[in-house]
């Protein structure tokens, strides 16, 4: 099979005739053998309805073409929808897009040939003119993008677009959770697929329903990329963090009590009046910092025993053997 098509997708009943209309289109244009995997988040609507509609009318026409339908009991977010869309994959090229119609599936064509002869690994599409409200929308993206360019050196300019092609090979050896969906390109490359591109795409304006994303998720996305990078750097290796840390924290501490110690002491021996150590302020942060860097390293200890006790400890991504 040529293409795996995913399409999360949370209570857009009516975009979905519209959008595999459009797709099948597109598909026959160019000769490929495709599927459409529909991953209906916990929708609310008649989503699901529509999906098996489709579903059906697709059973008697096409060979070259599937219906795949996968439906959550409740609404479980876009990474979820797209790690069992991955799973569930099965064509060379894997194609994510949005079920909103603000994605052309148009781009298709273009996106597969810069997986299967340009060589990409990932081609992530970049909404250079977008529809959405400058405020609320594009003016955080960008200062999000911009972080994620910094933090994980890849140069995207639209990270979190959905509208992106992989090889087969990558989404079936990254695992999205939580809400990384937005740093797919960044997982890509932590997994050792580093030849990530970038294609402009058209941006269309939403015809049905609304945003189902409020403006808590710039908020997230920055939290999620510093545990991406957490994880990215020290995730086999903790005690090289909290050791560290704690280590200069006690070592600081250390000389900060020894330091408030001989000031009491050469007041005293010179006669002078000085503070009594016990009500220097300077004296209890220095025992704190002691205190917390114990509790730092105890922590890279301990998370040092919980991988060495992991099934994952010694899983490592090996491209080839001969």
């Amino acid at each position: 099979m040529d293409i795996s098509i995913i399409v999360p997708l949370y209570n857009e009943a009516e975009s979905l005739p519209h959008l595999y209309e459009w797709i099948a289109r597109v598909m026959k244009e160019n000769k490929f053998s495709y599927e459409v995997i529909f991953v209906n988040d916990g929708s609310t609507d008649t989503s699901w309805d529509v999906i098996r509609n489709l579903q059906r009318d697709n059973v008697q026409g096409t060979k070259d073409s599937t219906v795949r339908g996968i439906c959550f009991r409740r609404n479980y977010g876009k990474s979820a929808a797209l790690y069992c869309g991955f799973k569930a994959a099965q064509g060379d090229v894997v194609i994510t897009m949005d079920a909103d119609l603000q994605d052309s599936p148009d781009e298709i064509p273009e996106l597969y040939r810069m997986i299967k002869e340009d060589g990409y690994d990932l081609v992530s599409g970049w909404k250079q003119k977008r529809y959405d409200n400058k405020l609320t929308k594009n003016l955080p993206s960008k200062l999000f993008n911009a972080t994620a360019r910094r933090v994980t050196g890849i140069q995207l300019h639209d990270m979190n677009c959905g509208l992106k092609a992989y090889r087969q090979e990558v989404v079936k050896n990254i695992e999205v959770f939580s809400e990384m969906h937005r740093y797919i390109p960044f997982l890509a490359k932590n997994a050792g697929f580093t030849k990530i591109g970038e294609k402009v795409v058209q941006h269309r304006k939403r015809e049905f329903g609304t945003s189902k994303f409020g403006l808590n998720r710039f908020v997230n996305g920055y939290l999620d990329l510093m545990t991406l990078w957490f994880l990215n750097k020290f995730g086999k290796q903790p005690m090289h963090f909290f050791g560290l840390v704690g280590s200069l924290m006690f070592f600081i501490g250390f000389i900060a009590v020894i330091v408030v110690g001989s000031m009491k002491l050469y007041a005293l021996s010179h006669g002078v009046q000085a503070m009594l150590v016990g009500v220097n302020p300077y004296f209890h942060i220095s025992i704190l910092m002691m205190i917390l860097g114990c509790m730092l390293f105890l922590a890279g200890f301990l998370a040092e025993l919980i991988i060495r006790n992991s099934p994952s400890r010694n899983d490592y991504l090996i491209k080839e053997e001969i």
